[in-house]
């Protein structure tokens, strides 16, 4: 008997028919152009954006409450009644766990993002592999040593010569050990939150518009800036540090080079105020000597000279396949 059906019979949907979720970016792009996928419209940067915006405030609030029970439950006091500035907790060492651990949150964030928004795997914000390179992440953390130690050598020695004084002390290991195990195991997340979100983010975003990169580099560079707290050459210094990051970022086709001078640099910073034994200031900033000027002179052309020699000899992969 044949069947009466006058229509072909409907055919299953396959994962060869089903277009995938997440696209990736086409063969040959820059690091900034990695968003710029056969998915790309114009909204998706904007409402990527002000989803992060809204997420990590909404976080950030949450984190709030729960820090407030937390204190409630074990009478450890908040820093309402103090006059330090933006901390939460009274006691500074939970006080910089605390807000390190904010600002950690920001990878997970746009990540997500990248792929609920966007619709391209999220490790495009990582690099033109489509991963962290943690090979290549290693051989920067040695240069990102050398370039810091430099740099804050070159400071002292300006200060020096200006009759000025470095204000190194030694608080004791009752101060610096607690310290530093907060700084080691947070900092990496906070810096490279902040990669993420100035260099991955908004470098990408703006490459998803346009060919020239600069734009993004210097939106995302202005935007670090205003996050942090610096005054005069501190300013200079941080946009800076974000032209730098974002010409590495292009340059080596990744987040790696940026993420290794940016952790590297904070720890060591945060190093120095817990070894002083005054980790209350580690989140004050303000404003630096003029004589700043010359270690950051130093760490930049130490680092912008070596990483991209390093990674040309070692062929690292600068362009998507």
């Amino acid at each position: 008997m044949t069947s009466s059906w006058p229509y072909p019979a409907p055919q299953p949907v396959t994962s060869a028919t089903r277009p995938p979720w997440a696209v990736s970016p086409p063969s040959g792009a820059r690091y900034d152009r990695l968003a710029h996928t056969a998915l790309h419209r114009w909204w998706r940067p904007i409402v990527g954006t002000a989803a992060i915006i809204a997420v990590f405030l909404a976080v950030s609030f949450g984190f709030g409450v729960v820090a407030l029970v937390f204190s409630a439950v074990t009478g450890v006091p908040t820093a309402s009644s103090t006059a330090r500035g933006n901390a939460f907790f009274r006691d500074p060492l939970l006080d910089l766990g605390f807000q390190l651990a904010i600002l950690a949150v920001a990878i997970p964030i746009v990540y997500g993002v990248a792929w609920a928004v966007q619709r391209r795997p999220p490790g495009t914000l990582s690099s033109v592999a489509g991963r962290l390179r943690w090979g290549w992440l290693a051989r920067c953390l040695p240069v990102a040593l050398a370039a810091v130690l430099l740099g804050e050598g070159a400071q002292d020695i300006a200060v020096v010569l200006t009759g000025g004084e470095t204000g190194y002390r030694w608080g004791g290991w009752g101060a610096f050990l607690p310290a530093m195990v907060v700084v080691v195991l947070l900092v990496p997340f906070q810096a490279a939150a902040e990669e993420y979100a100035f260099r991955g983010w908004i470098l990408q975003a703006f490459g998803a518009y346009i060919r020239n990169p600069i734009p993004g580099m210097v939106i995302g560079s202005v935007a670090f800036a205003a996050l942090h707290g610096y005054t005069d050459w501190g300013i200079a210094y941080v946009f800076g540090f974000g032209i730098l990051m974002g010409w590495l970022a292009i340059r080596t086709g990744g987040l790696e080079a940026p993420i290794a001078l940016h952790v590297t640099n904070n720890v060591v910073a945060f190093g120095f105020t817990a070894a002083s034994g005054d980790l209350g200031s580690a989140l004050e900033q303000g404003s630096l000597p003029w004589q700043s000027v010359v270690g950051t002179v130093v760490q930049f052309a130490v680092y912008a000279t070596a990483i991209p020699i390093i990674a040309r000899k070692a062929a690292i992969q600068t362009l998507s396949h």
